[in-house]
């Protein structure tokens, strides 16, 4: 029988993500520190619009494109936030959840043998779903001395005449950094000079703790060469919902839909209409959430630091990125011997880009007892290696 499995296929790696919570799953007294998922109930008048929706019987396909009301919101979501205009019939798009919209982003965008820069450590979705497009993911290394920020060094270092497509996401997920308004300028610059499309994942937008979040598609000329990929699941706590959108222009987001009208056909209505009224009415319950997470993330810092493990101050998103090089361990040795000795089950860094060696990622969206627990068994981990 000839070998079923395509090349592409079999050379994927697997999520690094999820090797560990397989065992976690498994084991009794363990705690995971691993998982990028808020640790709230969705709100309730949200689970409310959703229940509301099945009981009116409201359970047919919607356009492929998503409920023209809520693409109306979205278009007022980002007129509202970032002054920018979309003309919700063709610019903005329903997804399910902003993974989709990641793929069919770089789908819609990308040929064989294009390049697209992805800055690491990143969320591991980029590479993958570049390579799936037949493009060459070109990834820089970012720095901490840096604050994990993308520099405009770097980045016209990493430009050729093949690339195509930065990929962007800040609030940045594992190391929770970001990009001002001061940094993003001179990255607009080099985009629009060199003739860029830009993909930028906000996905963590509404989790920003230092200002505003900033977006390039807010700059001038760079509207029409940007995607903004969105969604509900970290701001409104609606992880399970699988529930995104995407912004951007005209020709790119026809072409995102029409590939999702294969792949998809469209995002749940139960969820859309669920999401309908998250943007609507749910300021208050990011607020809400963002006061918590911004606790938590001053508390889990501070910890970290006290007991050695440098750890740069992340202002938005719910990670935290923490040097281990100290110990001599690499990333993986470190959160395997965790998890084996203390029942604690973090990320090695290597998960999201192999320059993430010598770090792991812990999120803070859990509760402060089970974050004083975590960070007790850690302090006792590190002690006993001393």
């Amino acid at each position: 029988m000839r070998d079923p499995i395509s090349k592409v296929a079999r050379q994927m790696q697997p999520s690094g993500i999820r090797k560990f919570f397989d065992v976690v799953a498994e084991m009794p007294d363990a705690i995971s520190l691993g998982v990028g998922e808020p640790d709230f109930d969705t709100p309730w008048h949200i689970r409310e619009a959703g229940i509301y929706s099945l009981e009116k019987g409201r359970t047919f396909y919607t356009s492929n494109a998503g409920m023209p009301e809520l693409k109306r919101e979205v278009a007022a979501y980002y007129q509202r936030r970032h002054g920018l205009e979309y003309d919700p019939r063709t610019e903005t798009f329903i997804t399910v959840g902003g993974s989709e919209a990641i793929d069919m982003a770089m789908r819609a965008i990308l040929d064989p043998g294009d390049e697209v820069i992805i800055p690491e450590p990143c969320y591991v979705s980029y590479v993958p779903c570049a390579v799936m497009t037949g493009a060459k993911a070109v990834t820089i290394p970012l720095q901490e001395k840096n604050e994990f920020k993308l520099t405009p060094e770097e980045l016209l270092g990493a430009i050729t005449e093949r690339t195509k497509v930065l990929m962007l996401a800040f609030p940045n997920n594992p190391t929770g950094a970001i990009m001002t308004r001061e940094d993003l300028e001179p990255i607009a610059r080099i985009c629009l000079e060199k003739d860029l499309l830009v993909i930028t994942d906000e996905i963590y937008a509404e989790l920003t703790y230092s200002g505003e979040h900033a977006t390039i598609a807010a700059f001038p000329g760079m509207q029409e060469r940007t995607v903004i990929i969105n969604g509900f699941s970290k701001a409104y706590a609606m992880t399970g919902w699988r529930l995104g959108f995407a912004a951007g222009p005209r020709e790119i987001i026809t072409q995102m839909v029409k590939l999702h009208q294969f792949a998809i056909m469209c995002a749940p209505t139960t969820s859309q209409y669920a999401g309908l009224e998250a943007l609507r009415y749910g300021d208050e319950d990011i607020a809400m959430m963002r006061e918590s997470y911004n606790q938590r993330r001053r508390y889990v810092v501070n910890e970290l630091n006290d007991m050695g493990l440098h750890c740069f101050e992340p202002f938005g998103a719910f990670y935290v990125f923490p040097s281990i090089r100290t110990l001599h361990m690499t990333s993986d040795e470190f959160a395997t011997r965790l998890l084996e000795t203390e029942k604690l089950a973090v990320v090695p860094g290597t998960a999201f880009g192999s320059c993430g060696e010598g770090f792991i990622r812990i999120s803070y969206a859990y509760s402060l007892a089970e974050l004083k627990e975590a960070l007790s068994r850690i302090r006792h981990f590190i002690r006993g290696l001393i």
